[in-house]
Parts: structure tokens; C-alpha cells; sequence
């Protein structure tokens, strides 16, 4: 079988990844690594535990000796690298952690891989997830291509353009087999409720304030993270070695309107007058550095590789608060830490 090692399979984006190729590719065997921070869950991934082609392994990238130890014991095909620090408020608070996991992680991985190798690179491939923050902020016009010079702002921005120049520099200096994607925003099911729709959906349910930074002009470029994950398994297995490619859901929302339409939809959901949730709305100070715009071209992914993303915004997102709604017990486990009894039960048994 060939064996595909997926980093940060339990975070949100991840376990959408692992998912799909443990269904999909039943002669792979998917080896699941992750940390389990907090952002790592491995209730995401319940359907899959019994799954013959599938493991996981609890274990920290920025630890070389084990990652070395981990590459030599399962001798693995492909890396499909997602384990990142992601939320940008927890970058400014401490960008060290993010140069830690971001940055060295990433080039444990590319040593590790390297020397498993050792310049047999037939089937081989390293695939590194990054994110179009990289490319820094647009004004009211244009669009991050693949060929947009990078421009980070932030502690979590500078860290994942780091990772992305390795890996680039390890193709080019010892001919690794490599591709990367940057993708627009993500939302779905399993995403920790640290970020804007999840907990958005939270606040609204409970009748909390809805925190919008500034004025709430900023915009994103919305992908559902099912799309994302059909993207990355076709970059992996199609993709040109030495290649980059943006993904994005062109699905442009300013951050006030994004949260108007959810607003709507939750008051429609709850049997709440319209507008009730609006009034949740509160203003406040803008974050460091924060960027205007990002709005991705996937133009190159969709002629070169024929993926283009199956869901608008506004079906996306009905499904997404169908999901959370009908996950309350999920998302009450993640926000009051029960789920890491569940860990720990897991550990005791394997």
C-alpha cells in the first residue's frame, strides 16, 4: 500500500483531508499526525478510527528525532503538510510558538524526508498547504495569482511564507518533489470556534456579542473547506513538481455583510424575530497590522487541473449552521475542553 503521512489531520482542514483519502484511496494507507492542540480533535475523525487504512500517531513536528524516527519506521510515499498555528491574534500574542511549529516543523519534515529518499524521488511527493496571507493586502481591485510577491504582515504571515520559501528552496536545491497551494479562508464543519463563523454561530446561539474589528470593511475570499479538500487531492496527485498553486472560492464578502447574512439565517434557524441577532453586533478595536482585502485567482488550478469549487457562499453557509446546530454537543465539548478526556481514553487503548 502506499503510505501518505498527512500533518495536522486532526484540525479542522486536516481531518476534511483525511477523510477523503482513507474513502476514497483504499489501497493508501493514511497515517494521521497530529499534536492534538487544542485546535486538534480527535472526535473529528470518529467515522475513521476502525478504518483498515488508516492510523494515527500523536506527535509534535518541531521534535526531529521523532519525526526521523517516524519517517525511517513507516517509510512513508507522500507528505501532505497541513500542521500550522494559524489564528493570527494568537500570532501577535506569541510569534515565537509560530516560528517554532510553522517554520521549523516544516523544515523537519523536508529533512526527513529528504533523507528517506535519498534522491529516489519516483512516486515520491511533498505537498505543503500554505495560505494566500503570504501575499499580504489588496486594495478594492485585483487578485493574488501564483506569481504575486509575498508581502506578510502579521506574526502567523511572516512564519508561513518562511515555510513556503523552504520548501521551494529544498526543490530547487536538491530536487525534492514538491508542491504548494495557498487557499483563501476556509469555513465548514469541525472548525474551532476561535474563528469568525464558527464562533459567530457560537455567540448568536448563546446570545453573546458578535466582535467585529474596525469598521468591519475587511474582505475575504470564502472557500468551503470540502472544496479545499477535493483541491489538495487533486494537486496531489496531478500537480506539476516544482509547481504552486492558489485556490479560492470566489466567494469576496466583507466581514460586516458575512456576518448580516449569518445574522439572518441563525434568526431564520431559531425562530428568532429578523434581526434580533444584528443587535449582537459589537464594534471594536481593529488588530495590529490587520489586512484590507484577500481575494485569490484560481484560474491556473481550474484550467490546468479542472477542479473549481461546488458550493456559492450562501449554500455553503446554510450548511455549515446545519451542521454546528446539529452538532451543539461537539461544539459545547471544544469550547469547554471535555473533549480531552476523549484523548486521553484513546492513548489508554492503543
Amino acid at each position: 500500500m502506499k503510505k501518505i503521512l498527512i500533518t495536522g489531520g486532526a484540525g479542522f482542514i486536516g481531518s476534511h483531508v483525511v477523510r477523503l483519502f482513507v474513502n476514497k484511496y483504499p489501497d493508501y494507507h493514511i497515517y494521521n499526525l497530529d499534536k492534538l492542540t487544542y485546535a486538534g480533535n480527535l472526535a473529528n475523525l470518529k467515522d475513521l478510527e476502525n478504518k483498515h487504512n488508516y492510523t494515527f500517531v500523536k506527535g509534535d513536528i518541531v521534535d526531529d528525532g521523532f519525526i526521523q524516527q517516524l519517517f525511517a519506521q513507516h517509510q512513508f510515499d507522500g507528505v501532505i503538510h497541513l500542521a500550522a498555528e494559524s489564528h493570527v491574534d494568537r500570532s501577535i500574542a506569541n510569534p515565537l510558538e509560530f516560528v517554532m511549529t510553522n517554520v521549523v516543523g516544516t523544515v523537519n519534515l523536508l529533512n526527513a524526508a529528504r533523507h528517506l529518499w535519498k534522491d529516489d524521488y519516483q512516486g515520491k511527493r511533498f505537498y505543503h498547504i500554505s495560505t494566500d496571507e503570504v501575499y499580504g493586502t489588496l486594495g478594492e481591485s485585483g487578485f493574488f495569482t501564483e506569481t504575486t510577491a509575498y508581502d506578510p504582515h502579521s506574526p502567523y504571515s511572516a512564519s508561513k511564507a518562511s515555510s513556503d520559501h523552504f520548501v521551494r528552496a529544498y526543490h530547487d536545491t536538491y530536487g525534492l518533489p514538491v508542491v504548494v497551494s495557498n487557499c483563501s479562508n476556509n469555513y465548514g464543519s469541525y472548525q474551532f470556534p476561535e474563528k469568525l463563523i464558527p464562533l459567530f454561530i457560537n455567540n448568536i446561539r448563546h446570545n453573546k456579542p458578535l466582535p467585529v474589528y474596525g469598521k468591519g470593511e475587511n474582505v475575504r475570499d470564502w472557500l468551503w473547506v470540502e472544496d479545499h479538500a477535493r483541491a489538495i487531492d487533486v494537486i496531489y496527485h496531478q500537480g506539476l513538481n516544482g509547481d504552486t498553486y492558489n485556490i479560492g472560492g470566489h466567494n469576496e464578502w466583507k466581514n460586516i455583510d458575512l456576518i448580516r447574512v449569518m445574522c439572518r439565517v441563525m434568526d431564520r434557524k431559531l425562530g428568532r424575530p429578523d434581526g434580533e441577532s444584528e443587535k449582537l453586533i459589537t464594534y471594536v478595536k481593529d488588530r495590529a497590522g490587520h489586512d484590507l482585502r484577500y481575494a485569490i485567482d484560481s484560474t491556473k488550478l481550474q484550467r490546468e487541473l479542472g477542479w473549481k469549487p461546488s458550493l456559492q457562499f450562501e449554500e455553503g453557509i446554510e450548511k455549515t449552521i446545519d451542521w454546528y446546530l446539529s452538532n451543539q454537543e461537539w461544539l459545547d465539548n471544544v469550547t469547554s475542553g471535555d473533549y480531552l478526556k476523549y484523548y486521553e481514553q484513546q492513548y489508554v487503548t492503543r
